[in-house]
């Protein structure tokens, strides 16, 4: 546990949750020793949730390419020669057996995604009816649009929508040499109205974008002192895309560095998912492993997510055998709605 030295006195609140953590503290929880670290995510894990079951969602790109903004690490931005074409939306039919595909193969959430900086209103009643048809299947649905005005959060509301994600990717420090076409208050205003409106919120960031140590003590900060924490927190390791400025970034990170992200956010936000994201086809079975005992308990599940690889569920399930781990089932998931936002 935390030394004496520390001068804290986190090991008397860890599990409680809370929302005045101070960068101290995060700081001190971050970098105690790994065996520590991973002692307390697990402890926390097992207060609120099952250590051996973990929520699978599967993402789609119900639109891909000719993105306005300028996020240096994507492969869909129209200022960047990626090799990416510009495609138009997918039919709703398409859409529909996408999401049979996935629940066929265990997914209990479809995750649908669109290169926009904000949905137009041409293409936006299409998407309310993707939530509305994948919703008549029993799955939970999750969208990524980009930006959204309040009256777009109320009719994604009225359609049925689970789980709206946008990610603040890092702190608010390092941020502006990421994204300049769009603030990170503009993203957490966008999170702000989201919760307002009763939907849940997926929230995360990206680590090894050359953010410091610091800029990921910030990023959780922010998340974990919300109001309401986000019901979903996707941890996600760059995948370098050539022609993007974040080309060159390929290995920078340490496995260690990442598994203590995923060990603090578990602490910080207890009730909430902490999802393995983009990047896992650059960490071994034995990475990922400590991953899920650091707290991680969601991941994409599918050969392909947006626009990069994915291990193929076939991999994935092998994983969970030898690690004796379960898929939540679609059931429980909608039984056992986990407000991790409410305090």
């Amino acid at each position: 546990m935390l030394n004496a030295a520390s001068g804290s006195n986190l090991e008397s609140k860890v599990g409680e949750i809370r929302h005045d953590w101070t960068l101290d503290e995060i700081r001190a929880l971050m970098n105690q020793p790994f065996n520590d670290l991973i002692f307390q995510a697990q402890t926390v894990h097992r207060q609120h949730f099952n250590p051996n079951e973990v929520q699978t969602s599967t993402l789609v790109n119900i639109k891909s390419g000719g993105c306005a903004e300028d996020c240096a690490y994507c492969s869909q931005s129209a200022r960047y020669d990626t090799g990416l074409e510009k495609e138009k939306m997918m039919a709703l039919q398409d859409v529909v057996d996408q999401a049979l595909a996935a629940r066929e193969k265990g997914a209990t959430r479809l995750c649908m995604g669109a290169a926009w900086r904000n949905p137009n209103k041409k293409d936006f009643p299409l998407v309310l009816d993707m939530v509305k048809m994948v919703k008549s299947l029993g799955m939970e649905t999750c969208l990524t649009l980009g930006m959204l005005d309040t009256d777009q959060v109320q009719q994604l509301k009225a359609a049925g929508l689970d789980y709206y994600n946008h990610n603040l990717d890092t702190s608010e420090a390092f941020y502006p040499k990421v994204i300049t076409t769009r603030s990170f208050q503009d993203r957490l205003d966008t999170i702000d109205k989201v919760q307002k409106a009763g939907i849940h919120v997926c929230s995360g960031g990206i680590i090894g974008m050359g953010e410091a140590h610091s800029d990921r003590a910030e990023l959780l900060k922010t998340f974990a002192n919300m109001q309401q924490h986000p019901s979903s927190v996707p941890i996600n390791l760059l995948v370098p895309v050539e022609g993007t400025p974040l080309a060159h970034m390929r290995g920078k990170t340490d496995s260690f560095e990442f598994i203590r992200v995923i060990a603090t956010a578990r602490i910080l936000m207890p009730k909430s998912y902490v999802r393995l994201s983009a990047g896992r086809m650059e960490l071994s079975d034995e990475a990922q492993a400590l991953c899920f005992l650091a707290g991680a308990n969601s991941i994409f599940y599918g050969d392909k997510l947006l626009t990069t690889d994915n291990p193929e569920s076939d991999h994935d399930q092998t994983l969970f055998a030898k690690l004796g781990i379960n898929m939540q089932a679609l059931a429980k998931v909608h039984g056992d709605d986990r407000s991790d936002s409410v305090a």
